[in-house]
């Protein structure tokens, strides 16, 4: 790489996610702003289905390993929110079991 310039991507992707977060703040919240939910076919919907559940999962994952630093009400939002991705990551998964009890 000529360039002498050195590159932290740890500091470069934490400001990116935090510009990503300011951003999205500011986006109307309007239908034209939201993914669709709607699938192409049954295939797609049950694939999109096994990315949501990942999602939940990773969610979930890093709530676990955050530091609050012993405040109280961020660990009570923090406990609530590991029910939540704990809750979808089932209900997905649901969903995927019934998708291949179908099929198989």
């Amino acid at each position: 790489m000529g360039s002498s310039k050195k590159y932290d991507l740890d500091q470069r992707t934490y400001t990116f996610a935090r510009s990503i977060r300011t951003f999205a703040r500011k986006i109307p919240r309007d239908i034209g702003n939201i993914e669709a939910n709607e699938s192409l076919s049954r295939k797609d919907f049950f694939y999109r289905i096994k990315i949501c559940r990942k999602e939940a999962k990773e969610s979930f994952y890093w709530l676990r390993l955050l530091h609050l630093r012993n405040d109280s009400e961020l660990e009570k939002d923090r406990k609530i929110l590991i029910d939540e991705a704990t809750q979808l990551v089932k209900i997905f998964s649901s969903i995927v079991h019934q998708q291949g009890a179908k099929s198989g």
